[in-house]
């Protein structure tokens, strides 16, 4: 993956941490990992303990972010998700999963 991809990447998961707090999530683990693949970001609020994927793009070249999460990916998301759950004491929470876009697009010269 280029250097590119993985600032994108990383800019795309620091928005979307500070939007989930900024709507009153406690963000409870970054980046957690486990055998099966990644989660991005684990935030509760209130009794609801929220998986989230993000994806970030500069186009929609390719689809929606939100595209890019295949049945595959949701597959690892729910056995990563339970990996989780088995190291940490999250009894009587619901669980969601959740999939956030961001989009970043750079219009030059817009004062022309």
């Amino acid at each position: 993956m280029s250097n590119n991809r993985i600032m994108l990447g990383r800019l795309g998961e620091y928005f979307a941490e500070n939007y989930l707090v900024h709507c009153g999530y406690i963000v409870e683990e970054k980046n957690y990992r486990c055998r099966y693949g990644e989660i991005d970001l684990i935030a509760s609020k209130g009794s609801v303990l929220y998986f989230v994927e993000v994806k970030t793009r500069r186009s929609m070249a390719f689809g929606t972010p939100a595209e890019a999460v295949t049945a595959e990916k949701r597959l690892h998301m729910r056995k990563t998700a339970a990996c989780f759950l088995e190291e940490h004491n999250y009894r009587g929470y619901a669980i969601e999963f959740k999939v956030i876009e961001i989009f970043i697009n750079e219009i030059d010269n817009v004062l022309v």
